[in-house]
């Protein structure tokens, strides 16, 4: 059996670890992979634990689309084979082809190429990758998220091809991942939760799924990990940072980011980080972090009516994969606010990660809007939520919570619980009135199909919590021990058996 890993930035020494342990556990000895960022991708070729048949660098596919001469021809055959129906799926959500990000910070919003060179980028990337799959020919692929032109595209002609499917998801109960075929939805645990449904049975994690969410309404504790703490905008924090040891040490790390990004030529990779940029992105997030939003805030008063929408963290595939037509937070504001019925109230709270991203006047904007009120973001979200008589999100986390806490509620993007039959799902903005009454007035709360619905997830996942491995890093032993837990997930799709042990060898 062979393995193609997406091993994207600094998730490529997490895969490769997983990689050793798919090899030592269940005997698969042949890997390539699909790699972004070049500092990873050396790692790889240097590295003595995996012999990569083939190791494709994003980098250097992107390169090639200033020498490479469109083909028009070829792009429309691409979009009959592949579209989705078109080929704008595939651009639209690559953040720093689209915004010039990772490169700069949200709220920097301005492409670095032309419509042309965008089609070249998408040409350049399809062709090495048919040609990569194709000379490989790997069993199944493996990713643990997907966002830009290369991962995606990798994913449908992938699927295309045959190749099975195998992506990671985030549960959002307690530190769970499962296992999905399929990167906007649940597929293995919403198959198993849709069985149990048309046969009328119980999940056998039935007393599991009842404790946790006992536990749940009783602590209301989020699932992420890295839930920012409410003192980090607060303006002596931000202070912290001008007091000259702070400044010196970001100054001296400056220089030396400056001295690399030229005499190691990080310049020549589209998605490095300028120093120059993160420089100034800082300050001004800094700044307006000092100057404080305070003033825009409107207190809470649990017994007027409202609903609730959570902003949403962007720039980030939550938006611009699974809701890519609702990326425009402040149109949708404006027409949930006018969708409720007239004395209601709609309390808008910002998304604690996104606090100094967002300049002053985004906030301008929604507070125009006559019976929007801006929550203080220090608020708990579970003391809105109590109280609200209707909460509307995109595809936020705080839409599950409410789920949890017995609230309507109204999404608007791909989300796994949009498969409860309690939960409106927005297609159509002009039916938004309509669906808000449904709501509100005829609102169904199914106690019994909460329950399956989380003792189905709960069947096919595992305490993995991938984020804290990939993103803040935990113990040789812990981590040895969560992503054998994933390899088993693996090979449990792949029906993969340990190997038989001859004579203790």
């Amino acid at each position: 059996m062979k393995a193609c890993l997406l091993l994207q930035r600094r998730f490529a020494y997490v895969g490769h670890k997983l990689a050793k342990i798919l090899k030592e556990k269940y005997g698969i000895e042949e890997f390539c992979g699909y790699v972004y960022l070049r500092s990873s991708f050396e790692f790889l070729k240097n590295q003595k634990d995996i012999n990569y048949t083939s190791l494709l660098l994003d980098e250097d596919i992107h390169n090639c689309y200033r020498q490479e001469l469109l083909d028009l021809e070829y792009l429309k055959n691409l979009e009959k084979e592949y579209g989705l129906p078109n080929l704008w799926p595939y651009i639209a959500p690559d953040r720093v082809v689209m915004f010039n990000m990772l490169a700069r910070e949200y709220p920097y919003n301005k492409p670095k190429y032309n419509h042309e060179e965008m089609m070249r980028i998408l040409q350049v990337k399809a062709k090495a990758i048919i040609k990569f799959l194709d000379e490989e020919r790997p069993d199944f692929l493996f990713a643990s998220v997907i966002g830009g032109i290369g991962s995606i595209l990798l994913f449908h002609i992938a699927k295309s091809k045959g190749i099975k499917i195998i992506l990671c998801a985030e549960t959002r109960i307690n530190d769970d991942l499962t296992l999905s075929e399929g990167y906007k939805n649940f597929s293995w645990a919403e198959e198993l939760f849709d069985n149990l449904t048309k046969n009328n049975t119980e999940s056998k994690k039935i007393r599991e799924a009842n404790d946790y969410l006992k536990k749940f309404r009783e602590y209301s504790i989020t699932y992420f990990y890295a839930f920012p703490n409410k003192n980090r905008g607060s303006r002596q924090n931000q202070l912290k940072w001008f007091l000259p040891n702070n400044f010196f040490r970001s100054l001296i790390w400056f220089v030396k980011s400056t001295f690399n990004y030229f005499f190691k030529k990080k310049f020549l990779d589209y998605c490095e980080e300028s120093p120059w940029g993160f420089f100034i992105d800082r300050l001004k997030r800094k700044t307006r972090l000092l100057i404080g939003f305070q003033r825009l805030y409107e207190p809470t008063r649990p017994t007027e009516d409202y609903a609730f929408f959570p902003l949403h963290y962007e720039p980030e595939i939550s938006l611009l994969m699974f809701a890519p037509f609702w990326t425009d937070q402040i149109n949708l504001i404006r027409q949930i606010a006018k969708s409720l019925p007239l004395h209601f109230k709609l309390y808008v709270k910002e998304h604690p990660a996104m606090l100094g991203y967002r300049p002053y006047n985004y906030y301008r904007e929604l507070k125009k809007i006559p019976n929007v009120k801006l929550i203080d973001p220090t608020v708990s979200p579970f003391d809105i939520i109590r109280n609200a008589k209707l909460v509307t999100a995109i595809t936020s986390t705080i839409g599950w919570e409410a789920i949890l806490l017995k609230k309507p509620v109204i999404t608007f993007g791909d989300v796994s619980y949009n498969k409860l039959s309690s939960v409106k799902h927005c297609h159509d903005i002009e039916r938004l009135p309509f669906l808000v009454k449904e709501q509100l007035e005829k609102f169904n709360y199914n106690e019994s199909e909460l329950i399956n619905f989380i003792g189905a997830i709960l069947e096919e996942s595992s305490p993995i919590n991938l984020a804290e491995i990939w993103g803040k890093g935990v113990t040789s032993e812990i981590e040895k021990e969560k992503l054998t837990l994933l390899a088993d997930l693996i090979a449990k799709k792949l029906n993969l058996k340990l190997p038989v042990m001859i004579n203790g060898k």
